[in-house]
């Protein structure tokens, strides 16, 4: 489907910017020959490469750990900083660029050898006030309640879920990148075996943990001919918060002073402005990289960005349109279940990396034909915010 120019009005230097360079590190259970910098410096340089630029292009750098070092060590100063994480880090850079800060940015986010107790819960699970706070919430229970609440409302059913975690769990088993690969197929009964984790989700219901990083290059208009891909560009985004993530328990009804959509619904005020601002309907999007740290989410998401009504996100997902051959294919490369879940930033940008791949028809084995508009997203209401990016190949 073809993307319609963007409505947002003209940068204010007349430049717009594209995505031109991204990358995934390895990924694994466990990268021992890596630390978390030499991997973000490997996503750095894999990013450049893939864009065909140099260290000595960039003059913009978001990293999500300690960025300002990251400037030092690669001797990049003097440059732009910034400060966002995940998705949002994409949009902090293409307005910089656009208000004329910086040239090319490059974002980077990797983690290895921080999950080292692996008897307990991985330590993004783990806030800081887990053991002074007055309720015991770990992340699969900030998820399960607001799970447990649309199945008590709607009549959504543990069987719906473990279709969304099959079908992703099998793009993983597909994709020759993902920790995942090669260990399914999976089935909905197989996922129901798992062992309980906080009900509803079963094990295969929950995303995996593992190590790795990613990448990514933003340039201005005028970098453009130097590139060597296709670019990439933003065409709408939105972000919706209702307090710090993982800190405070999920309430479903949880709503703000102007009213508007509650908790479970968060995202629909972003996904709502990202169509307005791109001049898209829900029907253009090709793709959905949706960030999955439960299966329920992928339903809750459908919901809220438009795909579907209150409620009928179970019945959605059951009839193949999420497949990869289905009209919304989802979480393509296996997602946080099956591709890679590495630390707070990485797993949200690789949703970004993903919808560049599909984009540029890079995919490989799971590439959805002609798909010239991606949706993706990052956060959910168990984490109190979710984030939605546009993504498509025209840039006019």
């Amino acid at each position: 489907m073809r993307a319609v120019p963007n409505a947002a009005g003209a940068p204010v230097n007349g430049s717009r910017a594209a995505i031109v360079g991204v990358y995934n590190t390895p990924q694994a259970r466990r990268l021992d020959t890596y630390t978390t910098r030499t991997l973000t410096v490997d996503a750095v340089r894999g990013a450049l490469a893939d864009a065909g630029l140099s260290l000595g292009d960039v003059d913009g750098v978001i990293a999500d750990r300690d960025p300002a070092s990251l400037i030092y060590d690669l001797r990049l100063g003097p440059a732009w900083m910034g400060r966002q994480y995940g998705i949002t880090a994409v949009s902090e850079a293409v307005s910089a660029i656009e208000a004329g800060q910086a040239d090319v940015v490059v974002i980077a986010a990797a983690v290895a050898g921080l999950y080292v107790d692996r008897a307990s819960t991985a330590p993004w699970t783990r806030p800081e006030n887990e053991f002074v706070a007055p309720f015991g919430l770990f992340t699969a229970a900030e998820f399960a309640l607001i799970a447990r609440r649309h199945m008590t409302m709607y009549g959504t059913t543990p069987e719906q879920l473990a279709r969304v975690a099959a079908t992703i769990r099998n793009n993983g088993h597909a994709n020759p990148d993902a920790i995942y690969h090669g260990r399914g197929p999976f089935k909905p009964a197989d996922i129901l075996a798992s062992r309980m984790v906080a009900d509803p989700f079963h094990l295969l219901d929950c995303s995996t943990t593992s190590e790795g990083g990613c990448g990514l290059v933003i340039a201005a208009a005028d970098r453009l001919p130097d590139v060597r891909k296709r670019p990439v560009y933003v065409l709408g985004a939105g972000a919706d918060y209702h307090g710090p993530h993982y800190q405070y328990p999920p309430s479903w009804d949880l709503a703000g002073r102007r009213g508007g959509p509650v908790n479970g619904e968060i995202g629909r005020r972003a996904a709502d402005r990202a169509f307005r601002t791109a001049g898209l309907d829900r029907s253009d999007v090709d793709v959905l990289e949706l960030y999955d740290p439960f299966s329920f989410e992928i339903i809750r998401q459908l919901e809220a960005f438009g795909f579907c009504g209150p409620g009928e996100g179970g019945p959605f997902v059951e009839d193949g349109q999420i497949d990869i051959t289905g009209d919304f294919p989802v979480t393509t490369d296996g997602g946080t279940m099956s591709f890679s879940h590495a630390g707070s930033s990485p797993q949200m940008l690789q949703r970004v990396v993903r919808g560049v791949q599909q984009l540029r028809g890079e995919a490989g084995p799971l590439q959805v034909q002609g798909a010239e508009v991606a949706l993706c997203s990052g956060g959910g209401a168990g984490a109190l915010f979710n984030h939605v990016t546009l993504l498509g190949t025209d840039g006019a």
